[in-house]
């Protein structure tokens, strides 16, 4: 699960962050993050949907290359 401070870091700076949520990229969500709680967080998207996804899936910048989920 990712840290507080660097979803703070993230929400701070306003990166573009890539959510990792199954093995298939193309169900990837990319945003920058808004808010979060113990077990989730908040991300919006570029069309300014908000979407609410949970904190165990990968959380990394959306300029590096994607880590995969399996290993």
């Amino acid at each position: 699960m990712i840290s507080d401070e660097q979803l703070d870091a993230y929400r701070l700076s306003g990166e573009k962050v890539r959510v990792v949520r199954d093995a298939i990229p193309e169900n990837d969500i990319r945003g920058i993050v808004v808010a979060w709680d113990d077990t989730h967080v908040l991300i919006r998207r570029p069309n300014r949907n908000v979407v609410k996804l949970d904190r165990s899936y990968i959380i990394q910048p959306s300029r590096e290359p994607r880590i995969s989920p399996e290993g």
